[in-house]
């Protein structure tokens, strides 16, 4: 879908954009200082003087169960200057349950306050440099963290209500107060209500959140490496992604306060959320994406297609049901895995977050909405773009397995594989994508590969593929894999590094103004590159089990089942002279857990097949392999990719 413009025709728009900007420099300005052009917001207002408080939104819920209204606490920075004047501004909003725990940031950094109570340190660089600019900058607390009542329902309704009453707030819908307990009422006077909600993670989730509700007055997200269904951040078709639940990350991130009195919730979190990786009504109230249709807000979707904490997956699911409902976004793609933009394109990202920011909050006409959707790195730190996104003339292809020279090692096809043609693999958690990858030339025990020849053209893979399996198992349980992979050598954004594909330095770059208290210098960082011979380039997984959706059943050993395997949203061009893989296998190290069996699996290549989304359809593969032997021994005597990180434990927003 085309980036819908909000132009009006004719002359009639032109005028509405020149009052608009007259109106703009004339009410965001100060007296004497230069007026922004009509296209940028200039900082004009002093941060060092700015208005520093605290007040705490009701809710409206009473999720610790103490006879009173959860409070969210919410520290302000706003410039004085339009204060004095009267002036209303808009708002920029991160609400975070971070901001006392684990802190924001490449650095982590933490809120800091005076003696008073007021903010003085607030993470990141956005009030530095958005405040002198005309805007508020406004850091909430989620219920039950930091300085906030209430309790963390890993986004759930407290979650996401801990973010919406603060923008009903803003719009005056809402009441607030000076302190945590009394009963002196704050307003929000000066907010003309227009608010963007920013965050990386478990931030930008609930900005997704927070605009699935279709709340008034919140009229842009920018959700960043975010979640769109927190069924699919723990769990892929039934298989555990993690090993743990949502009690787990809510006990991690909660105050003092609420690991005492809220054990409610606790039990809810544990009960609704079963290792089995059945669909329950808790994760329905945690899926955002069956909301998409009442987002009103514009969205500005950021994502590492290697990040294997908040898995691609989530925004690919994300962008097709915006898009399906007509909702202006934007995307930024890159090969990292869970990093801010920040941290791998800083001077890009802050421009083009100003023009959104100024456009979308300010209303300036500066062409930001009829810029190109969609920004992907295609080598570190060289980036194309497209008009939309997926590119248009994407189109599926299906694509067959089909039986090779040796046991496991097959090739690709737009033909189907005669009936009865079979691949067999047993699992075995100790290896996964990576192994699989390097092998997929001999014949090994624990996968099935299949590839083509030597592309004679580029292939492009743009949006979500799917791979369906029918499988027979020799247990009762049985987990499976699907990996595509670029077999070529390549210089690639090292994802499975320390800083998932970036260095920091010691050096730093300033974005906005400082305070002693609060520094808008951060530290500089680069690209981390590994040179490879292969690269995944998506992956999914499913518990078999899951083969009826939603509940999993115990499998009948030697019973074909029929399984769809959702694959990873990406943008990715196997070059010419490099090869397409695809590998089925059972678990993938490091990123499933395994069954409570090892099966043995038989594919029916008949009756499996791969959906791919590829610019130029079936007529772009058909040309691709036109004249490319069907398979070909490997280059390199042992080829290798990047290795797969884990978190300890899953924590998003963590590294």
């Amino acid at each position: 879908m085309r980036f819908r413009s909000l132009r009006a025709p004719g002359r009639a728009r032109l005028l509405v954009v020149a009052v608009a900007a007259a109106l703009t420099a004339l009410f965001l300005s100060p007296a004497g200082a230069q007026a922004a052009r009509p296209g940028e917001s200039t900082p004009v207002y002093s941060y060092a003087n700015a208005i520093r408080e605290s007040v705490w939104v009701d809710t409206r819920l009473d999720a610790d169960g103490d006879g009173r209204n959860d409070r969210v606490a919410v520290d302000i920075v706003r410039p004085r200057e339009p204060a004095d004047r009267g002036r209303r501004i808009p708002v920029i909003m991160d609400a975070s349950p971070y901001y006392a725990c684990c802190g924001r940031g490449n650095e982590s950094q933490l809120k800091t306050y005076d003696a008073r109570g007021n903010v003085v340190q607030m993470p990141l660089f956005y009030d530095n440099y958005f405040v002198p600019r005309g805007y508020a900058f406004v850091g909430v607390d989620l219920a039950g963290t930091n300085r906030s009542d209430g309790c963390v329902d890993i986004g759930g309704p407290s979650d996401i209500q801990s973010a919406k009453a603060v923008v009903d707030w803003l719009n005056g819908r809402a009441r607030a107060y000076t302190t945590r307990t009394g009963n002196q009422r704050a307003n929000a006077g000066w907010s003309n209500g227009r608010t963007g909600m920013i965050g990386k993670s478990w931030d930008g989730t609930i900005a997704n959140g927070v605009a699935a509700t279709g709340v008034e007055g919140l009229k842009t997200i920018v959700p960043i490496s975010s979640i769109s269904s927190w069924y699919d951040y723990y769990f892929a078709k039934g298989a555990p992604l993690y090993d743990s639940g949502p009690d787990w990350l809510s006990h991690y991130v909660e105050s003092p306060a609420a690991r005492t009195n809220c054990d409610a919730v606790q039990r809810k979190l544990v009960e609704g959320a079963p290792r089995t990786g059945d669909w329950t009504p808790l994760w329905s109230a945690r899926d955002y994406v069956a909301d998409a249709g009442r987002v009103k807000a514009s969205v500005f979707v950021v994502h590492g297609m290697q990040d294997l904490n908040v898995r691609p997956k989530n925004f690919g699911q994300w962008w097709d049901a915006l898009a399906a409902h007509g909702v202006e976004r934007k995307i930024w793609l890159s090969q990292t895995g869970h990093v801010d933009p920040f941290d791998y394109r800083r001077a890009d990202w802050v421009a083009t977050l100003h023009q959104w920011f100024d456009h979308y909050l300010l209303g300036y006409d500066n062409g930001i909405e009829r810029a190109p959707m969609a920004d992907v790195e295609r080598h570190p730190d060289q980036w194309s773009t497209d008009r939309t996104w997926p590119p248009a003339g994407t189109r599926d292809a299906v694509l067959r397995p089909v039986a090779g020279p040796a046991p496991g090692v097959g090739g690709l096809s737009l033909k189907p594989a005669p009936a009865g043609a079979t691949e067999t693999f047993t699992d075995d958690p100790r290896l996964g994508e990576a192994a699989w990858a390097a092998a997929v030339d001999r014949s090994t025990p624990e996968k099935a590969g299949f590839t083509t020849g030597p592309l004679t053209r580029d292939l492009r893979l743009s949006g979500s593929s799917t791979v369906t399996v029918t499988a027979t198992p020799s247990t009762t349980s049985a987990h499976l894999s699907a990996v595509l992979a670029d077999l070529g050598p390549d210089t690639i954004r090292d994802y499975g590094g320390d800083g998932e594909g970036i260095l920091t330095g010691t050096d730093r770059t300033c974005w906005g103004e400082s305070t002693a208290g609060d520094s808008a210098c951060f530290k500089a960082t680069r690209a981390d590159t590994k040179a490879v011979d292969l690269t995944v380039v998506s992956r999914g997984w499913a518990d078999l089990g899951n083969y009826a959706g939603g509940t999993g059943q115990p499998l009948t050993p030697g019973r074909a089942y029929t399984i769809t395997l959702d694959l990873h949203a990406t943008d990715h061009v196997v070059p010419a002279g490099h090869r397409l893989a695809l590998i089925v296998a059972g678990t993938d190290r490091d990123l499933i857990d395994p069954p409570a069996s090892r099966p043995t699996l038989t594919l029916d290549l008949a009756r499996t097949s791969a959906k791919l989304p590829l610019l130029g359809g079936t007529g772009a593969f058909r040309r691709a392999t036109t004249g490319a032997p069907h398979s070909v021994a490997p280059q390199v005597p042992h080829p290798a990719g990047v290795a797969v990180p884990r978190p300890a434990r899953p924590v998003p927003g963590a590294r």
